[in-house]
């Protein structure tokens, strides 16, 4: 089950580079212009970035905070893009991957460790949105993640 992160952390760079060739190539691209009304008319150029689900409109969270006392607090918000259920080294804890601007793990991307005693029941699944905050600290493969001191998951609004 070690081999959950690796391939998220392997994806998760690979995207960048995805994005990062898309908008290089868009940027570099000659263009051929048959007359200026056509450019001044022209739509914006749509980027796409993956096959990421939009979030439902009407599924809200709860904002983590950091407590004051706490060096190096990081908060956060975004829709869950991986989960790690079952932890490799057996302390019951769960893995968060979320899509999110925060971007402490990788950009766009923020892993959340949360301890045993925190997992909610039903544990959240991809496209379900959470909160969480808490120090920054270094993972199993030398990622930076939240541990998680305040954890949320989104519910529906009514």
């Amino acid at each position: 089950m070690r081999l959950g992160w690796q391939i998220v952390l392997v994806l998760a760079v690979l995207s960048g580079v995805l994005v990062a060739a898309v908008l290089l190539a868009d940027g570099c691209a000659e263009r051929v212009v048959e007359s200026d009304a056509r450019v001044e008319n022209a739509p914006p150029p749509v980027i796409e970035r993956g096959e990421r689900k939009p979030r439902p409109p009407e599924q809200r969270v709860e904002p983590s905070r950091c407590p004051p006392e706490v060096p190096e607090c990081a908060e956060t918000e975004g829709e869950i893009f991986y989960v790690e259920a079952v932890d490799p080294d057996g302390d019951g804890d769960a893995h968060f991957v979320i899509w999110d601007s925060q971007s402490i793990t990788l950009p766009g991307l923020t892993a959340i460790d949360l301890e045993k005693s925190m997992r909610p029941d039903p544990l959240p699944g991809p496209g379900d949105l959470v909160s969480a905050a808490g120090p920054v600290q270094t993972g199993s493969y030398g990622q930076s993640q939240i541990h998680a001191l305040e954890f949320h998951v989104g519910k529906p609004v009514r």
